[in-house]
């Protein structure tokens, strides 16, 4: 709060003031007053007020700072009415306690919220696990009667699969805490697994695939395979026409282990690049894709942050995309 502002609020008790003195000093002269007491009596006036005024000042302002600086050091700011400091002040009371009020239907209306959305992410976690049980029981039916429909359908029912099984991690993505298990982790087996899990997919794409990890992290292996999946079906979906190729390998570096999966598809545009982890963002290259959403790199970078990974993109259009990600390692672990 500035002094300008504190003296602008005050106008009117200023011009009051001043009136009074007027009125006051034109008295006193018609009284027989001489006009050096008069100026003396105005002089102790204006000084009475200024210090007062002045004091004024610094109290309120010493307390708005104090309220400043609650609000920065608390992460509910919706809180403040039950963090401000008590004043002698009836106004100041009476704000608070307008504040509490306001602040205990703020909270009320996110408890309802956090409910509704509770109970919605309850549904869809029981809808998956249900949807899952006649998924598996299509795969069963197409190994078992293996033609060219049954693996049509078997590709498209994998296609469904990875569909729900990205609404299921969803749901979760902000209770990842809930649902993980940090053990080491071979990067080799999960990749090699991932890729077993789509072979119609690379088969139908046409797609080679070249995995090479063999260093092992600390981790949650199976929320890091769903990572590694929803980039891998990124780049078969934006592949390229002819001699399309997919890295996984593995390398050391000084503060832990990289994660690289490199393809040689479409690429895309280093003005488009920055936005890619963005929601719902598929850029010029999803335009051209009907089954483009925008949220598989998204919905990564969103579990990568819960679970401590970092995970970045580079690309240039029409040279392909490498996507990594760098799982830390402690300073004590390094050690042993």
């Amino acid at each position: 709060m500035k002094l300008r502002d504190f003296l602008r609020d005050k106008i009117f008790l200023l011009l009051f003031h001043f009136g009074c003195m007027l009125g006051l000093a034109a008295f006193l002269c018609l009284t027989g007053y001489s006009v050096d007491c008069v100026f003396l009596i105005l002089i102790v006036w204006l000084a009475v007020l200024s210090f007062w005024l002045l004091g004024q000042y610094r109290q309120r302002r010493g307390f708005f700072r104090r309220l400043e600086g609650i609000l920065e050091n608390v992460d509910q700011r919706f809180l403040l009415g039950e963090l401000m400091p008590d004043s002698f002040r009836l106004e100041d009371r009476l704000y608070r306690e307008l504040i509490r009020k306001s602040n205990q239907s703020v909270i009320e209306q996110l408890r309802r919220i956090e409910d509704g959305q509770k109970e919605y992410r309850e549904y869809i976690e029981s809808w998956v696990h249900e949807v899952k049980a006649p998924l598996t029981s299509i795969v069963l039916l197409c190994e078992n009667h293996k033609d060219e429909c049954t693996r049509m359908i078997l590709q498209e029912n994998q296609k469904v699969e990875n569909f729900v099984n990205m609404a299921l991690y969803y749901a979760r993505s902000d209770e990842v805490y809930k649902d993980y298990l940090i053990k080491e982790t071979d990067l080799q087996a999960l990749a090699e697994e991932t890729v077993a899990r789509n072979r119609q997919y690379f088969i139908q794409n046409q797609m080679q695939v070249e995995v090479d990890c063999r260093h092992r992290v600390f981790t949650d292996e199976k929320w890091i395979g769903f990572i590694l999946n929803q980039i891998l079906l990124n780049s078969m979906k934006y592949k390229r026409d002819e001699g399309a190729r997919v890295w996984i390998f593995t390398e050391k570096y000084e503060h832990g282990v990289r994660l690289t999966v490199r393809d040689n598809g479409m690429g895309i545009s280093v003005q488009e690049l920055p936005r890619i982890f963005e929601k719902g963002f598929t850029g010029t290259n999803g335009r051209r894709q009907e089954r483009s959403t925008g949220m598989g790199l998204y919905l990564c970078r969103k579990l990568c942050l819960k679970l401590g990974v970092q995970i970045w993109a580079d690309s240039r259009l029409f040279e392909g995309m490498r996507i990594v990600l760098e799982f830390p390692v402690s300073s004590y672990l390094s050690k042993l």
